[in-house]
């Protein structure tokens, strides 16, 4: 999968989650928390929602990485790759 079509993945799992924040124009540096209201269930939903399309693991321990869209997208290419 290309960069472009995980932040699109990403953008549409964001769209599920916080259907009343508006995401069109969101800035790929800055965190999601910065952005958009999302507390740490939300945030586990992400994580949920990408391992259920997915079949994406992603360990506790590197959810810091998923803090903003670039570091999301950086962190899932390698994983979604052949996907």
């Amino acid at each position: 999968m290309t960069p472009d079509k995980i932040r699109d993945e990403v953008l549409d799992i964001l769209r599920d989650i916080a259907p009343d924040d508006d995401i069109t124009d969101i800035d790929d540096e800055k965190s999601f928390r910065d952005q958009i209201e999302l507390d740490s269930m939300d945030f586990l939903d992400i994580v949920m929602e990408l391992r259920k399309r997915h079949r994406v693991q992603i360990p506790e321990e590197d959810y810091p990485q998923l803090a903003s869209m670039a570091s999301t997208v950086a962190y899932l290419e390698p994983l979604m790759k052949d996907m």
